[in-house]
């Protein structure tokens, strides 16, 4: 099994633009702030003014809690007469609400703020979408309206107006809003961005696509664009491959749209196409960076091109040594060889320079499982949980050594419920792998129902069905393990050292190899592995 690939959805955006660090509760100047407002507080409880400041800190930092205690406490000792404070409070509390999904709530608060400031054009706009999320459409167009008498080129009323056009299917009017949209500010590239959602909401994929490299194309470093278009490979892989594709035929010196039609392949294991792009950045000088390396072993290893793979790794560490993230990725590429403890030295070298770096643990652990040391394999699988307790591949991991190896079922069926419980996992995503820990709780009608409901879901990249010939590989039902196999390849699942090599914990296809239907399936859709 691959760990941690989604972080490969955003390998452009890492490389070619930097990335604001997200703010942080704990930061220290945030907690020195914080803590004076708390002195003051002692102080003085009716204290309004800091009672909102405080809010807002909270709430810039998403503490929606707590910030929503303080700004009801400020509403409640604000004298009636500070209406401006009172307004900024009730326009505080409806972001809040709105943020957490309380959009009726958030209504009733910016109606007030309205009532004390009809003039105010953030406090409109916000009840503008407000009346959107709530499916009040009229209301919504209502206030988008009032906005172009404020502006009469308010990019943000003719979106609202198309978004609203878009929900009662009048798409011939979505499009003429969003024509003038783009019209009133052409070069702009947060507008193209923005067409490109309502284009999404209209099922306009094509369009949605050329708008997000548009943007980019006016600004090469606006991170949203990036991501956006990255994000858009999930869900719509040929539509984003497709757009890319015509404009590098449009600009073909340009690197940018090459890497990035490279690194959405990558992500979604076309490795044969991403492989070719990557190969022509470096070929044609079309972009320097040491990751375009890393990013050729990945995809060579993904094929069982280990030796090649090891080229290309050792050729990024030669630019760069200090990335945490190529040794583990050599390690993997020496287990895959038989090269045991030069795969522990990569890993080694991994916690080197990062002692929690969570892929260097979980590769140094699975490097002790090979040799049989279960003990220590099972050591550094605590520590990986103590970094992120919430990881549903470590606690699988974890759960099955300490089941089937150390022979502690009892600890090991806590950490299998530990992985169900877990309060943000997203169970319809076969990345939780919630199935697969139920089924080792003999549970398995529930398991099955799970792997149903994760197979009955549109499979952009084939992942899903190789999780599921996994997942019947464990049950012991060939027969579906070869239709989920089928359905992987037919999708373009070119992972070969998956298919063929990985014996890592409990998911993986290793009982089928010998299987003459399950190599005659390989072999039929071999074009995919590039042979």
């Amino acid at each position: 099994m691959k760990f941690f690939n989604k972080a490969l959805l955003y390998a452009a955006s890492v490389a070619f633009c930097a990335q604001p660090a997200a703010a942080i509760i704990d930061n220290p100047v945030t907690q020195a702030v914080i803590a004076v407002y708390d002195k003051q507080l002692r102080e003085n409880p009716t204290d309004y003014m800091t009672w909102f400041r405080r809010a807002n800190e909270y709430y810039r930092h998403s503490e929606y809690v707590k910030a929503l205690d303080d700004v009801n406490n400020a509403l409640a000792y604000a004298p009636s007469g500070d209406t401006d404070l009172r307004f900024q409070a009730y326009m505080l509390r409806a972001g809040i609400y709105n943020q957490t999904e309380k959009h009726d709530l958030a209504l009733a608060d910016l109606n007030s703020a309205i009532a004390l400031d009809g003039s105010s054009y953030a406090a409109i706009y916000q009840r503008a979408n407000t009346n959107f999320e709530l499916g009040n459409y009229d209301g919504a167009r209502t206030d988008y309206i009032r906005l172009q008498r404020f502006n009469s080129r308010s990019s943000e009323a003719l979106l609202g107006l198309a978004r609203c056009a878009v929900k009662e299917n009048n798409l011939s009017a979505a499009n003429d809003y969003l024509a003038q949209a783009v019209d009133f500010d052409p070069n702009n590239s947060e507008i193209y961005v923005r067409r490109a959602s309502v284009r999404k909401m209209m099922g306009d994929h094509n369009g949605a696509v050329d708008d997000l490299i548009v943007a980019i194309s006016l600004n090469s470093k606006d991170s949203k664009a990036i991501e956006s278009l990255v994000e858009y490979g999930n869900t719509n892989y040929a539509a984003t491959i497709a757009g890319l594709t015509n404009a590098i035929q449009l600009a073909p010196g340009n690197g940018l749209y090459r890497y990035l039609r490279a690194s959405i392949a990558e992500a979604h294991y076309n490795y044969i196409s991403a492989i070719e792009d990557f190969e022509k950045i470096i070929e044609d000088r079309l972009y320097n960076y040491h990751g375009l390396y890393a990013s050729l072993a990945r995809c060579l290893y993904g094929l069982s091109r280990y030796e090649e793979a090891l080229a290309q790794i050792d050729a990024a560490l030669g630019v760069e040594s200090n990335v945490a993230e190529y040794y583990v990725i050599r390690s993997r590429i020496l287990r895959a060889l038989n090269r045991p403890q030069d795969a522990i030295d990569a890993a080694a070298r991994a916690l080197a320079v990062d002692r929690e770096y969570l892929p260097g643990l979980v590769e140094m652990a699975l490097n002790y499982a090979d040799q049989g040391n279960y003990k220590e394999a099972n050591n550094l699988l605590g520590e990986a949980t103590m970094v992120d307790p919430a990881n549903p591949e470590v606690l699988l991991l974890r759960a099955n050594i300490l089941g089937t190896k150390l022979n502690q079922p009892v600890a090991a069926a806590q950490f299998y419920q530990q992985l169900i419980d877990i309060e943000d996992l997203d169970a319809d995503n076969v990345r939780s792998l919630r199935g697969f820990a139920l089924l080792n709780l003999n549970r398995p009608e529930e398991a099955d129902a799970w792997m149903e409901s994760i197979l009955a879901q549109p499979d952009n990249d084939g992942l899903a069905n190789y999780y599921g010939a996994c997942y019947y590989t464990l049950r012991d039902m060939p027969d579906k393990v070869l239709e989920c196999t089928e359905r992987s390849l037919k999708a373009g699942y070119s992972d070969n050292h998956n298919w063929m090599n990985n014996n890592d914990g409990q998911i993986n296809v290793g009982a089928m190899r010998d299987d003459l239907r399950f190599l005659q399936l390989l072999q039929k859709y071999n074009s995919i592995f590039g042979k």
